[in-house]
């Protein structure tokens, strides 16, 4: 038996955040249709999606990424601008285009500047107390710390952002927001502490645990609602910046002591740091965009029309 899919009613579409997209819209919808005629294309379809989706949120990251490889693969060791400023200069540049092509949104580059600076600060402290170096030299720079490395961090949570649009976030036994700050700075606070008294990480993990728990995040990818728990949805994450960080180290972008002598893979045990970190960042977009509660998948798919109309927008068919 084919799989059909009936056409919808038209909603907001998550593309209509970014102006450049809307102009896909019509046109993608009626492919959607098209590809749903069989179940195998209709899977291949959504498959699909959710990589192109997941592309568009790394934007920010991949080009970050894309600089770092390419830097320290093809940038001149005697050029007159040290590399660190070089990508410096390129971050500045990225973060003007994309607000000037209408590509981020402005509450996007508004967590991109906190967790910058949340970022610098922690680094500045971090490479003082010699957990990490930064092996070469810059002007743009603040103690031992390259501006541009605090970019690293806007990355993760220009990430999360555009992903709580994109998949239309719904949730189930959320944490209560002022649980999550709570716990973030305590999470934040350990980092500089843990150095003269006893680190409590473990602690904070069981005290993430015990607020994530039951927390599932319902996501939208094409027609349908699927869902999964939170918290493991922020391990995958974790790994994913985990797998980042190794890259970061092997272009020499920074370095652990033990790296000094010769590559080698950042330990597993980093993936706890990140972790922990990814909450302060969640937290961080979770004041920006208020968690919506999940009710039903007709509920959630007449929110965005809802949002839509008491805003003024245009309705659009849905991505």
């Amino acid at each position: 038996m084919h799989h059909r899919l009936t056409p919808t009613k038209p909603i907001a579409s998550a593309a209509a955040n970014w102006p450049p997209l809307r102009r896909f819209i019509a046109g993608e919808h009626r492919l959607g249709l098209l590809m749903a005629q069989r179940r195998w294309t209709a899977a291949a379809h959504e498959f699909l999606r959710f990589g192109v989706k997941q592309a568009w949120a790394c934007l920010f990251g991949g080009i970050a990424v894309a600089l770092m490889i390419g830097t320290w693969r093809f940038y001149p060791p005697d050029a007159l601008l040290a590399r660190y400023d070089f990508l410096f200069l390129c971050m500045l540049a990225v973060q003007a285009a994309l607000l000037a092509g209408k590509l981020e949104t402005w509450e996007e580059a508004r967590v991109i500047l906190i967790y910058h600076i949340v970022g610098t600060a922690m680094e500045l402290f971090k490479t003082h107390v010699g957990s990490w170096i930064y092996p070469e030299p810059s002007i743009f720079h603040i103690g031992g710390v390259p501006l541009f490395s605090g970019f690293m961090y806007s990355c993760i949570g220009s990430y999360i952002c555009r992903c709580w649009r994109l998949f239309d976030f719904r949730f189930t036994q959320h944490p209560r927001r002022l649980s999550l700050i709570a716990l973030s700075v305590a999470i934040y606070v350990n980092f500089f502490s843990h150095h003269y008294v006893i680190d409590l990480r473990w602690l904070l993990f069981v005290w993430a645990i015990w607020l994530f728990g039951r927390t599932r995040v319902h996501f939208k990818v094409w027609t349908r609602y699927r869902a999964m728990p939170l918290l493991l949805g922020l391990v995958l994450v974790s790994l994913f910046i985990w797998f980042t960080e190794n890259i970061g180290t092997f272009t020499k972008t920074w370095l652990y002591p033990s790296q000094r002598l010769g590559w080698s893979m950042v330990g597993i045990d980093k993936l706890g740091s990140w972790f922990l970190l990814l909450i302060i960042s969640y937290t961080l977009v979770s004041l920006v965009n208020a968690p919506l509660e999940w009710r039903s998948e007709s509920a959630a798919a007449d929110a965005p029309r809802r949002d839509a109309e008491a805003t003024g927008q245009v309705s659009v068919p849905t991505l």
